[in-house]
């Protein structure tokens, strides 16, 4: 019998500077994002590391046998904080880094119609899932990483509870490969849902399948009094 995980969660990391500049960008009508830093360098807010401490909380009484982190400044500050006293063992590991952009990063919307109409014509054309920017990725792409690091994790953690800390499209595609959805499907929860800062996504493994514990979920921070956000991801899709 194939080995399988017997736990699998995902917590997003908490708010960071470039989110609110993001948000601010997008609210503002710009064309462009003014972060001063490259992707993988972008902190965590002060928000987001009181969201951190959170997690943290609720991570005493549902401990993961391991994590593993998604190599952005980000998301590590988000699991060392989250982790701290714990015991938890941490793992960084590249394949959980943010869906490259390419051309389309540091573009608001606006930015992407009026400065690259051709990409956005494409991506209209060939959908979220399969549109890959010039010098980034599609969705797909993604999916190829997040396979190969569960097989991996199947294989040394038979049975274990392993944590992701990692980012927007690290939430859906978890739920996408757990859940077999298919694309249509997809992209329903991703026009319906905006992963916040900070929030836990589960999923239990019974009689051989995964069932859903929890999706989106921000109970943790309003119990520890951490303001909840939503703001995209540095560089989430312009829409």
């Amino acid at each position: 019998m194939e080995q399988q995980l017997g736990w699998l969660g995902v917590v997003r990391h908490g708010q960071s500077t470039g989110n609110v500049i993001a948000q601010d960008a997008e609210e503002g009508g710009l064309e462009a994002i003014d972060i001063p830093e490259r992707d993988a360098d972008v902190p965590l807010s002060d928000t987001g590391r009181e969201q951190a401490k959170a997690v943290n909380h609720w991570l005493r009484d549902e401990k993961p046998d391991i994590a593993v982190v998604s190599p952005y400044l980000r998301t590590r500050q988000t699991a060392q904080i989250a982790l701290d006293g714990t015991g938890v063992p941490a793992v960084v590991d590249e394949r959980l880094r943010d869906r490259e952009l390419g051309v389309l990063d540091l573009l608001t919307g606006r930015g992407v119609h009026a400065r690259l109409p051709d990409e956005a014509a494409r991506r209209q054309r060939l959908g979220k899932f399969y549109y890959r920017p010039p010098g980034g990725e599609s969705w797909a792409d993604v999916l190829l990483r997040l396979r190969a690091l569960l097989r991996e994790l199947r294989d040394d953690h038979p049975g274990g509870r392993v944590l992701f800390f990692g980012h927007e499209a690290t939430v859906l595609l978890v739920r996408y490969l757990t859940e077999a959805l298919d694309e249509a499907q997809l992209m329903a929860v991703a026009r319906a849902t905006t992963i916040a800062n900070a929030s836990i996504s589960s999923w239990r493994r019974v009689d051989g399948m995964w069932k859903p514990e929890r999706f989106n979920h921000v109970e943790h921070l309003h119990a520890e009094g951490a303001p909840p956000t939503k703001q995209e991801d540095v560089n989430a899709e312009p829409v």
